[in-house]
């Protein structure tokens, strides 16, 4: 199973639109995980549409029509794992304690807000994932997402994706 995680895709306040590579892979994807801050519910409809399955929350940014469409939290079986989606999980420093300690039945957590790329696991064996954001980089070298493959139980091929620069 075929995996592409996003979050904070801040459309229109941070770009006019998606990149090309981030739209090619969600059609590629078998399930699209975004963890929130879509800014818009336009691009909310055009996930929607492009996704074969779509996981996805709401974040701080997201306004009331985006929080009655969303769930702040949503869970998720996946090819044997079990996946969580939040958008904000506080402070870098003591965050795998607090996840695994707020998520003790997940495997995976995808998470967002901070646009920064995160890929470490918890003691207790908790996978946090942040794939960055595909439109607004802050103070990070290149805008991001990630893909990554399900199979068994197990999770693979986690592989962040670079952004070419907007012209």
């Amino acid at each position: 199973m075929q995996l592409l995680l996003t979050s904070d895709t801040h459309v229109p306040a941070r770009a006019k639109r998606l990149p090309d590579d981030l739209m090619k892979d969600i059609d590629a994807a078998d399930v699209v995980i975004h963890a929130g801050d879509w800014i818009d519910e336009a691009t909310l409809d055009l996930f929607e549409s492009r996704s074969r399955r779509l996981v996805a929350v709401y974040g701080n940014n997201d306004g009331p029509g985006l929080r009655r469409r969303l769930p702040e939290v949503a869970r998720v079986e996946l090819g044997g794992l079990r996946f969580g989606v939040v958008h904000e999980t506080g402070a870098a420093t003591g965050r795998e304690r607090r996840c695994a300690e707020r998520f003790p039945d997940l495997d995976v957590l995808v998470f967002g807000h901070s646009h920064v790329p995160w890929d470490t696991t918890a003691p207790g064996g908790l996978r946090l994932l942040n794939p960055g954001s595909p439109t607004d980089r802050r103070r990070q070298p290149h805008c991001t997402y990630l893909t990554a493959t399900v199979s068994d139980g197990t999770l693979s091929e986690v592989n962040l994706h670079r952004v070419p620069p907007r012209r």
